[in-house]
């Protein structure tokens, strides 16, 4: 499956007083590997988007495991990897990891949306034959 690894160094401003990074942030990096697993399997996001006539891959479910702090100052490694994919959505792994070890797993499930010709909301549609290929390569 695909997976891409992205390099980070913590800043303080990831960090709460005690120079721990904030637990919300590591959400916004996972969201972050996300949209570099769509460039990596060949179209930036705004290319994707438009290429298929798509509204985005919004989450339907989040969470994550934290095994080790990270802090002010630490290169961290975020893996993140497509590990399933089903008609209409995709599930992501993603590890950060310091110094080899992991210190946070975090896991998405996300939605193929569109727009509605009719009501102009979001609705989910099955996921591009094309994309689909290159998630699973």
């Amino acid at each position: 499956m695909l997976s891409n690894t992205l390099t980070r160094l913590v800043e303080w401003g990831d960090c709460d007083p005690a120079g721990i990074v904030f637990n919300p942030n590591f959400f916004s990096w996972f969201d972050h590997g996300t949209t570099m697993l769509y460039a990596a399997a060949g179209w930036p996001k705004p290319e994707m988007l438009k290429l298929f006539d798509a509204a985005g891959c919004p989450l339907v479910e989040t969470k994550a495991s934290f095994r080790r702090p990270c802090s002010y100052g630490d290169t961290v490694e975020i893996i993140s990897t497509i590990v399933d994919v089903r008609k209409s959505s995709f599930d992501v792994r993603h590890e950060l990891k310091k110094n080899g070890e992991v210190c946070v797993e975090g896991f998405e499930t996300r939605v193929w949306t569109v727009h509605d010709p009719e009501t102009g909301r979001l609705k989910s549609a099955p996921i591009p034959d094309d994309v689909a290929t290159q998630f699973k390569a």
